[in-house]
């Protein structure tokens, strides 16, 4: 465990120095959240006027659910990186020498965390230019970044662990896909629980999708139930670290099966 630390580090830099020379990466992903944030924003602007609807503006409803599945489709692709790495023989250099297999996952996972902060900052920005106002203020926001980074943890992780086992794009994308989009709707990112079907609520309050939207809903409004967001944030950390853990533990069966 002494090396984590540092090897870490290394890695985190290695990957972060790969992102920064390919910013379109970046762009690319906040195609589709501006998509929802502009388009979704004023399409169901009048949902609010549903009787149950907690809020007055769909645009500040909306903004932390584009955020979470902002989140969700450029974690989900996380293991990208490490097929691309498989596939030039980089990954089985690495396993062979003493680099800790956790630092492998823990860069992996912070290098995808910088990603999402620099897009959710832009989500944000864009919501405010939009007319948004959020009464939760600078802390709020730094809140839905730290629950958006433990669940971009855990994603990432489940994203690089199948891709240890799959070892192919296409299978890695069919997985992402298939539970990406299931936890998006099963979730408050784009309507309120209030007037979901009893069975989606159900579903829902097991959902970290939700419980990460939860979160940065509460605490960007005005007066934050602070007892909610921390008992969320408490199980997002929770299975962020399974997460990890699992993930990692994935790199044993790529080395049993060379």
């Amino acid at each position: 465990m002494a090396t984590l630390v540092p090897h870490s580090a290394f890695l985190t830099g290695r990957l972060l120095r790969f992102t920064a020379r390919q910013p379109a990466f970046v762009a690319i992903n906040l195609v589709q959240p501006m998509i929802w944030l502009l388009l979704f924003g004023q399409l169901f602007k009048r949902v609010v006027e549903i009787p149950g609807f907690a809020t007055g503006s769909y645009l500040e409803f909306l903004t932390p659910g584009v955020v979470v599945m902002t989140v969700l489709f450029s974690s989900g692709w996380a293991g990208m990186a490490f097929i691309d790495d498989m596939e030039r023989g980089v990954m089985d250099r690495m396993l062979s020498s003493p680099v800790n297999r956790m630092a492998l996952m823990v860069a992996s996972v912070a290098n995808q965390g910088v990603t999402v902060v620099v897009q959710a900052a832009i989500v944000v920005v864009v919501a405010l230019l939009l007319g948004a106002s959020f009464g939760g203020g600078v802390l709020g926001v730094l809140v839905m970044l730290l629950a958006s980074i433990l669940l971009t943890a855990a994603f990432a992780s489940l994203s690089n662990g199948m891709a240890l086992i799959v070892r192919t794009s296409e299978s890695l994308i069919g997985f992402s896909t298939m539970l990406t989009l299931p936890l998006s709707f099963l979730s408050s990112a784009m309507i309120a629980r209030e007037v979901a079907p009893e069975w989606i609520r159900t579903v829902s309050a097991y959902n970290p999708v939700d419980w990460t939207v939860v979160a940065s809903r509460e605490a960007l409004s005005a007066d934050p139930d602070w007892g909610a967001v921390l008992l969320r944030l408490g199980g997002l950390a929770a299975v962020a670290l399974a997460a990890i853990w699992l993930a990692t533990r994935a790199f044993r069966a790529y080395q049993r099966s060379m």
